[in-house]
């Protein structure tokens, strides 16, 4: 067993990143990611890989493409604002069907806003994160370990399904400490005879494009893409589930939001109110599964969110409908606290419904 070690949610990302086998980073400082960057720019350079600190985002999410093109694990990381300068470049990169591994610690906005913790990048992340008809797999750690695991996992779904991985935290997940475990990785050997890594005149050449000038040729490729989507959502699916065996309210969380339900769950436990958790892991594919099956039991769902409620909609879509979806949050950096969840589980109760 690996000795634990005391990080940062944001180094434990890094760390992990290099465990995975990624040795190329390219990225630019901005609040509350910034200690990703300045762990890869102090580790990349002694184990051989490269540190980039780019001159925009922009430029960042480009190199990011290149590099991907030749089949190599890389990286890039930011947070709400520096994302979305990077939308551009990963609809090109989903034109491509490249695979990467993006990771965004959310601050408060719109706009610049402010360096506290937000969790309203949810429709950013789950709606396709750029133009055109494209999804990212999109993972939702609540804990600095998690932070490890997910992206060591984000690495492997995008290499598996030939796409982008995000890694949707917030910015009290990269900044709190806590043991994370980290050992040796075993790296996945996924075909990539689709890489451009130079020919020596024994193939065919490859071409990396996301341009397609044919309409039928590119509806084609929608097409194909959206298949593969399809089995990504039937298989890659993940979820927590907490007291949800006998539960007559279900809460519903993710991030730094879940660890707070967990606490009023309790609570409302104690005081003789049935209620659990569904936790989403991963947001796109959303896990559907385990609403469709609270819906036919629970008398309501309680949405705690860093957001003005954006999750509400996938709610309703895994659950048909079936039951009101309430909502209990903070947002422009603030977080719920465990007696406001508390008081949205007791009001709930009392409506019943």
């Amino acid at each position: 067993m690996a000795e634990k070690v005391l990080m940062k949610g944001n180094e434990a990302i890094a760390e992990a990143a290099i465990l995975a086998g990624c040795r190329h980073y390219f990225g630019y400082p901005i609040t509350p990611q910034t200690e990703i960057a300045a762990y890869m720019a102090k580790k990349m350079p002694k184990i051989g890989g490269c540190f980039l600190q780019a001159e925009s985002e922009v430029a960042a999410i480009n190199m990011v493409y290149g590099v991907a093109s030749t089949g190599k694990r890389v990286m890039t990381s930011s947070s709400s604002p520096g994302i979305s300068l990077k939308a551009e470049g990963l609809s090109y990169m989903a034109g491509s069907d490249l695979p990467a591994l993006v990771v965004n610690v959310q601050r408060g906005g719109p706009g610049l806003g402010g360096i506290q913790p937000s969790q309203s990048d949810y429709f950013q992340a789950t709606k396709g994160g750029g133009h055109g008809d494209f999804k990212m797999i999109v993972l939702a750690p609540s804990s600095v370990q998690e932070m490890a695991d997910l992206t060591i996992k984000g690495f492997d779904l995008a290499e598996k399904y030939r796409m982008t991985s995000m890694i949707l935290a917030d910015g009290t997940i990269g900044q709190m400490m806590e043991p994370v475990e980290l050992s040796e990785v075993k790296v996945n050997d996924y075909d990539k005879s689709w890489a451009v890594t130079g020919t020596k005149l024994e193939r065919k050449k490859n071409i990396i494009n996301s341009l397609s000038l044919v309409p039928d040729e590119l509806e084609k490729l929608n097409f194909e893409r959206y298949d593969r989507y399809k089995t990504i959502e039937e298989n890659e699916a993940m979820y927590e589930e907490y007291m949800m065996d006998d539960a007559d309210i279900c809460v519903v969380a993710f991030g730094i939001a879940a660890r707070v339900a967990k606490n009023a769950i309790v609570k409302a436990r104690e005081e003789g109110i049935k209620v659990g958790l569904i936790r989403p892991i991963t947001l796109w594919p959303f896990p559907k599964a385990p609403f469709q099956k609270a819906a036919d039991k629970v008398k309501a769902f309680i949405s705690v969110e860093l957001s003005m409620g954006q999750m509400i909609e996938d709610i309703r879509l895994a659950t048909d409908c079936k039951k009101n979806v309430h909502l209990c949050n903070r947002v422009g950096g603030m977080i719920p606290s465990p007696e406001q969840v508390l008081e949205s589980i007791i009001s709930v109760d009392k409506e019943g419904k």
